[in-house]
């Protein structure tokens, strides 16, 4: 466990006290305690309050344990060392946490203003001591919840390609993961008494419950973060063309034509001059073949299939042409025509039911995209749509209308203090 390199940490934790004669309590100081089992967003969490309060010349600072873990142990990804009965492990971590605790403390005695504390602080022991080692610097529970599966196995499966899991097949490591958070669950204790928290749907950016006692520096700022989808870089491309495209084909799952690939690899020379870490496809093939020429040439890029960026479900019209639905089924053609977003095909979906799910999956990649500065989103046309829609102003009406070339991608920016929409061609 690396007992060597844990000698080599700073074990003082310091209580506040007065310098130069000054208040105990600075007004404008603030530690930021995170809580929340593994793969719930805290450490993205941590990082947006960071970006956002650096933005306002706030000086933030993250002290998260599992990094400081990683570095001076990197043999401890096996999950017996969370257990709450592995003595040596549960001393080793102690003093991790401590650690950062007085390091913490160093940063706001000096000209640091926020101190996060990013560790999964769940029981209420844990977050016991850091209110006993701190007092009375004012400190805020952030609790990140988020229970839904399909998003933490995604969310598992990004962990796992962690160096310390290079060593185990990604089942392997995904079940070690996975008995790892069954040990914090078996000691998690949800907040409740403490003085001042939040509970937030990290998935959803929904707080679900605060608790606030005393005037807690740069609340309202805390807040509005932790509520606001923060987009950097989003970038939204249409797949190149299929043979589909050509015969004016809806749905199905064709493939690129020649055109298609070097749409993409136009698409690929254009993005060797950004770094985009993960790309998010639905799990048709067209969208897939059209990252994969990005993925190779980019230094380290995951491509994630996420179906709910799947193109609408056109029911019974599905693989048709819009000649043949018109001269098939002209009831269908015509009713579509009149209302096309309210519009449902008969088996299938309308933009109207599609937006709860390009929604989730909006939220889904936002999650799992961590704090990545670039993102990237291939999807499809009437998808894109949707995805345009939950940034931009548009009414119902005019969405199924957005323009969604294959030859140009959206570049998007979104965050409390900048929105920023630019239609870019990536073909000279």
């Amino acid at each position: 466990m690396g007992k060597s390199n844990s000698a080599c940490m700073d074990m003082q934790v310091m209580r506040i006290a007065p310098q130069n004669g000054g208040s105990l309590l600075s007004p404008q100081k603030l530690y930021i305690a995170m809580v929340g089992l593994p793969a719930r967003g805290k450490t993205t969490i941590a990082g947006k309050l960071k970006e956002n309060l650096e933005r306002d010349g706030i000086r933030t600072r993250i002290f998260n344990n599992g990094q400081l873990r990683r570095q001076l142990s990197p043999d401890t990804a096996y999950p017996e060392f969370y257990d709450p009965e592995n003595r040596a492990g549960v001393a080793f971590r102690e003093k991790i946490a401590l650690t950062n605790i007085s390091r913490a403390q160093r940063f706001i005695q000096g000209d640091g203003r926020v101190a996060i504390l990013d560790a999964t602080n769940v029981s209420f022991k844990r977050r016991a001591k850091i209110r006993n080692l701190i007092t009375p610097q004012p400190i805020l529970f952030i609790e990140c919840i988020n229970n839904d599966e399909r998003t933490l196995r995604a969310s598992i499966e990004r962990k796992v390609t962690l160096p310390e899991f290079g060593h185990l097949s990604q089942d392997a490591a995904v079940r070690s993961f996975i008995e790892r958070i069954r040990y914090y669950e078996s000691i998690y204790s949800s907040l409740e008494t403490e003085e001042n928290f939040v509970k937030l749907d990290s998935l959803n950016n929904q707080i679900l419950r605060e608790q606030i006692s005393v005037d807690i520096p740069f609340y309202d700022r805390i807040r509005d973060c932790l509520v606001t989808d923060i987009i950097r870089n989003l970038y939204l491309i249409r797949h190149g063309e299929t043979y589909f495209n050509l015969e004016n084909r809806i749905g199905g799952d064709s493939g690129l034509t020649k055109n298609g690939e070097e749409q993409a690899e136009q698409l690929a020379r254009y993005f060797d001059r950004i770094s985009v870490p993960i790309i998010f496809t639905s799990k048709k093939k067209r969208t897939v073949q059209t990252a994969m020429p990005i993925q190779e040439r980019q230094k380290d890029c995951a491509i994630i299939p996420i179906e709910e960026f799947n193109e609408i479900d056109s029911g019974i019209c599905e693989c048709m042409s819009y000649e043949e639905i018109r001269e098939q089924m002209p009831e269908v053609y015509h009713s579509r025509k009149v209302d096309k977003y309210n519009y449902i095909y008969p088996g299938g979906e309308g933009y109207v039911s599609m937006k709860e799910r390009v929604d989730r999956g909006i939220k889904k990649a936002l999650f799992l995209s961590s704090n990545s500065r670039n993102i990237m989103i291939i999807g499809h046309r009437a998808v894109n749509r949707m995805i345009l829609s939950h940034f931009l102003y548009r009414r119902m009406e005019d969405v199924p209308y957005i323009y969604v070339p294959q030859d140009k991608f959206y570049h998007i920016v979104a965050t409390q203090d900048k929105k920023l929409f630019q239609l870019k061609r990536y073909a000279e």
